[in-house]
């Protein structure tokens, strides 16, 4: 497998200007299926239930797929027999390895939706096999392993490939091009991230110094595969079903979960790239294991093209509500937001958001597809003749890949545009991990004054089987 030095030698090379590619992984060719695709995708559906299953709903709606085949390690259990219901004649598998292999000439594309450390090594596969890929943000779990992703999609342009952050087909994203585009989005200098709303782990307990004991495991469920890459733990509960976002082996907390939903529209209109500091400023609950009940953390990134210097500052925790300029009014809740699967908790403060200050506007904004409005009500009603139109979304994010992968149009948030956003989000949660502060290269990619955030750019050497998703 690719070492930490190797990689870091690789990425010196990027920034020298050098090619830098994931090659033909595994072997495989870099070329999309042969059949045609007409006026239906053939797909597979990786991770059938629960936000797969949500998914998969989405695809069915725009009548533009046939679906070939369902894989689940938890195939037959409650949370997925609805999608097997509805699906009869599609083949099954529990291990995605199994279905490349066995059905891998049936379908053009596949749509993952798993947990957070097995988007990679799905991913990968997809695209060595010649597959169109639709996968739930974030693109992948550690820098590394996203830019293995980005530069293994850039190797295959006939290929689509799609990030599930929706608000990229919806009217934010037109509207914030269109606001850059007629100068009433300029010289931005600082955005407030926030969401403030309860998280799986707020009740846990701090004082862990170990992981869960296993448990049984569910009939039938293939553990093995659910593990992947990372290093064998026990089944336990506290684990499957959601319950992986909580843990650092696994997910990517509340950053990963909503930032690329908050910050998607400013981080790639104002082409910020990589930040060079990220600071984890406050910390409540920190531990070696899951996340802190509350992160307060700062990421600084530098001019660029002419455009000033920008800090974002995110806030998650139910007691780390960012301070709110004058003017700002009412949070508003979008009704597209797709739930949270948090329960019943009692609603947030404030709903999740962003507030984007420039050198003459102050902008408030929701999640996901929400649009912009001009702060306070008084500067709002003074700029109002000078808006521009904002055109619609010709396709919903999903019918989007879809076109994408017939060839009639190009993805709105494809792996290379998404997957740097997905690193800037590695870096804040190796800072909430560390509970520190990190100065980061963003030409060689490299951690300056942390030598253990550094090495974690890898994460630890995947399990005995699955480097080879890894190799060059």
């Amino acid at each position: 497998m690719t070492t930490r030095r190797d990689f870091l030698k690789t990425m010196t090379m990027a920034s020298a200007g050098l090619a830098f590619g994931a090659g033909d992984i595994l072997g495989a060719p870099a070329f999309a299926s042969q059949r045609k695709v007409t006026d239906k995708v053939k797909i597979a559906y990786i991770g059938i239930g629960n936000r797969g299953e949500q998914i998969i709903g989405d695809f069915a709606r725009t009548g533009m797929v046939e679906v070939v085949a369902l894989c689940d390690v938890d195939m037959g259990a409650p949370h997925t027999q609805k999608v097997m219901n509805l699906y009869p004649k599609a083949k099954r598998f529990r291990d995605f390895r199994q279905m490349f292999d066995k059905a891998g000439n049936d379908f053009d594309a596949v749509a993952i939706a798993t947990p957070d450390h097995s988007h990679f090594p799905i991913s990968m596969l997809a695209l060595a096999s010649g597959k169109h890929v639709y996968v739930e943000k974030p693109l992948a779990r550690t820098f590394y392993e996203g830019e293995l992703l980005m530069q293994a999609a850039l190797k295959r342009p006939n290929l689509a490939t799609q990030v599930g952050n929706q608000g990229h087909s919806e009217a934010n994203y037109f509207q914030f091009k269109a606001w850059m585009d007629a100068g009433i989005i300029k010289d931005v200098t600082a955005v407030t991230a926030h969401m403030n709303n309860p998280r799986r782990w707020h009740k846990w307990d701090t004082n862990i110094y170990k992981f869960p004991s296993g448990q049984q495991l569910p009939k039938d469920m293939d553990w093995d595969t659910w593990l992947g890459v990372t290093p064998y733990h026990e089944y336990n509960k506290d684990y499957h079903l959601g319950q992986w976002r909580c843990w650092y082996d696994f997910g990517m907390g509340c950053l990963g979960d909503w930032g690329a939903h908050i910050l998607d529209t400013v981080h790639e209109f104002l082409e910020l790239g990589l930040p060079y500091e990220i600071t984890m400023q406050y910390a409540n609950g920190h531990n070696d294991y899951f996340f802190p009940y509350s992160s307060t953390i700062l990421f600084r990134f530098p001019q660029r093209k002419g455009m000033p210097p920008v800090d974002i500052t995110w806030y998650d925790g139910l007691d780390n509500l960012p301070p709110i300029p004058a003017g700002y009014g009412v949070s508003g809740l979008d009704p597209n937001i797709p739930a949270t699967n948090q329960g019943d908790a009692p609603a947030a403060k404030l709903n999740p958001g962003k507030i984007i200050y420039t050198k003459d506007l102050t902008f408030k904004g929701g999640t996901h597809g929400s649009t912009l409005s001009i702060i306070p009500e008084e500067r709002a009603k003074e700029m109002a003749d000078k808006l521009p139109e904002v055109p619609k979304s010709p396709s919903n994010h999903f019918e989007n890949f879809l076109l994408a992968c017939m060839g009639q149009e190009k993805t709105r948030s494809p792996f290379e545009i998404n997957g740097v956003l997905g690193q800037v989000f590695s870096l804040g949660v190796m800072a909430q991990r560390l509970n520190t502060q990190l100065f980061f290269d963003p030409r060689t990619k490299q951690i300056t004054n942390n030598a253990f955030a550094n090495a974690m750019l890898t994460s630890v050497p995947p399990r005995k089987g699955w480097d080879e998703f890894y190799k060059l």
